[in-house]
């Protein structure tokens, strides 16, 4: 196998193809900050009920197990980081999926815990 490094062309190369995949620090910490909303158990799980279409806080609450301050908190660090938004119907607010691409990193994750059988 040849080393890409060989010369210091191809060094240099190597290094430009390194640089011209890396997006801004800016979309980097955006990057970071929604891969760390959607990493936390209770966070994922809100999502994960999210799957099955728009639901109110009662709905999340008791798809989640958790508590309704507890599951206000979380929706709101979503809703921040632009994954999932709101709307009013009546005296509820009801939540559903904003980013898509989020909820498709999430099923191919959920797929691949089943890979090793």
């Amino acid at each position: 196998m040849k080393n890409v490094c060989e010369t210091p062309e191809e060094h240099e190369g190597v290094i430009k193809a390194a640089l011209a995949a890396m997006p801004s620090d800016d979309a980097i910490a955006v990057m970071a900050a929604r891969f760390k909303a959607i990493s936390e158990p209770s966070r994922l799980k809100i999502l994960l009920a999210l799957s099955a279409g728009e639901l109110c806080v009662e709905h999340i609450t008791k798809a989640v197990g958790g508590n309704q301050s507890a599951v206000s908190h979380q929706l709101k660090t979503l809703k921040d980081n632009r994954i999932i938004k709101s709307r009013r119907s009546g005296k509820n607010i009801l939540y559903s999926v904003d980013d898509e691409h989020i909820m498709s990193m999430i099923r191919v994750a959920k797929e691949h815990l089943h890979c090793d059988e």
